[in-house]
């Protein structure tokens, strides 16, 4: 494991070393680099794959204090994050979370030449679905302990609204425990979730970044599983999503 001091505080961050075409990886909410790690295994050895810790509450090292964690804060983090390592010609892939489109809208996107969007955040759907229902209890104190504390359950894990919705298959215990440990120990990391949790921008200001993204001059592909009930299928035939 890497890490790198950028303005929100240190990112840790995986890469595999070859030589060949860059490709960064983009997770989802509660967590990391290892949701891709199937992907990056057939792909070891022939790119260059770097899978960042994203702050969105599976993170080690909890961010600064005054930190913009804020969705368009995290757009702009990923453009630092590739301005730091020098990257250029890159394949931004993503899942789950929303913030490639995110970091096109607000930030300068000349480090990349491709985007692969599977099956995430578009539009006005952040956060997605029933996950809305529960940013109330992000806002009361201790609404976060008491979401990990329900997460650290197979109901929690696997039921309505949450993984099960977005998994064919469970995902292997230890990877969720991993996950969702930092947030569940440190106040900090809690803190760092709240933070962006609660930043939706109204939907207006959401379509407007829709739009923005799809000026996007680069391939474009598109992956949309047709079983996630999370992700509106219709995003997925979008261009603009």
């Amino acid at each position: 494991m890497f890490d790198i001091e950028l303005s929100a505080g240190t990112i840790e961050y995986e890469d595999t070393g070859s030589d060949g075409p860059v490709l960064v990886f983009i997770h989802g909410l509660l967590m990391d680099g290892t949701g891709w790690r199937h992907v990056v295994e057939q792909l070891r050895g022939t790119y260059r794959c770097i899978l960042p810790t994203w702050p969105l509450g599976s993170h080690r090292i909890p961010m600064r204090p005054e930190a913009d964690l804020t969705l368009v804060g995290m757009g702009h983090l990923i453009g630092e994050f590739l301005d730091a390592l020098g990257l250029r010609d890159v394949t931004l892939i993503q899942n789950d979370w929303g913030g490639a489109q995110v970091f096109l809208a607000v930030s300068n996107p000349e480090r990349v030449s491709r985007l692969v969007l599977t099956a995430c955040e578009a539009f006005d759907n952040y956060p997605p679905g029933p996950v809305k229902l529960l940013l109330p209890l992000v806002k009361i104190p201790g609404g976060v302990r008491l979401l990990m504390a329900v997460l650290a359950t197979k109901f929690g894990r696997r039921g309505p609204g949450t993984w099960g919705w977005m998994s064919k298959r469970p995902v292997p215990g230890p990877v969720m425990d991993a996950w969702f440990r930092p947030a569940t120990v440190d106040r900090n990391i809690r803190r760092d979730l709240a933070k962006y949790a609660l930043s939706a921008p109204p939907k207006q200001q959401l379509l407007e970044i829709a739009a923005k993204a799809a000026q996007f001059s680069g391939p474009v592909l598109v992956v949309w599983a047709t079983e996630d009930r999370m992700m509106p299928r219709d995003h997925g035939r979008s261009p603009s999503g």
